[in-house]
């Protein structure tokens, strides 16, 4: 349930549906994909590439509940604009300069939907030799036609609804959110 605070942070006219997954719910998971991460990888360079800007709170809570060492970078793509469906045009805004090669990479994703950018992603990353190269998720929609590869780590299976919250947006909106809602469309 939303609280009165979030109520009025909505803009006119915006309505939630229902909240999905609360605060709640998203920091125990967060927590045990931590966990699990850090199981998975007891060795070598671990580096979390995010991909902004969905994906910034979810990997700021992720990076602080994996007890291991590991590095941050980040990537900027674009494939929304300001619609509520994925145009299918990947841009990529921002390349880091991390040098990948030879490196346990986790590309971490807000969430998981059509797969056009996850897909274009994939290809450009594992053409610069890490050592292995895998996708942590906070939601995954289980929509794609065709994903070249599928997260090892996701957090939730979500709806096939518009979400918001918890670093997901709608046109830059809403992702100060505490939890994941869907929008009347």
């Amino acid at each position: 349930m939303l609280v009165e605070s979030e109520i009025r942070s909505l803009k006119e006219g915006t309505e939630v549906t229902e909240v999905i997954f609360d605060a709640g719910a998203i920091a125990k998971r967060v927590a045990e994909l931590g966990r699990e991460i850090a199981e998975a990888y007891p060795d070598g360079d671990l580096l979390l590439l995010g991909l902004l800007k969905g994906s910034f709170i979810f990997l700021g809570d992720l990076v602080r509940n994996i007890p291991r060492p590991h590095q941050v970078d980040f990537m900027v793509a674009s494939s929304y604009g300001s619609g509520t469906t994925s145009s299918g045009n990947v841009r990529l805004l921002y390349d880091p300069e991390t040098d990948i090669g030879n490196r346990h990479v986790l590309l971490v994703e807000d969430i998981v939907d059509s797969g056009n950018t996850l897909n274009n992603l994939i290809h450009l990353l594992q053409a610069r030799e890490p050592r292995s190269l895998e996708i942590a998720t906070l939601l995954h929609k289980r929509i794609a036609n065709k994903l070249d590869r599928e997260p090892r780590f996701v957090g939730f299976d979500a709806p096939k609804k518009f979400l918001v919250g918890y670093g997901l947006d709608l046109a830059e909106d809403y992702r100060h959110l505490p939890h994941v809602v869907a929008l009347k469309e």
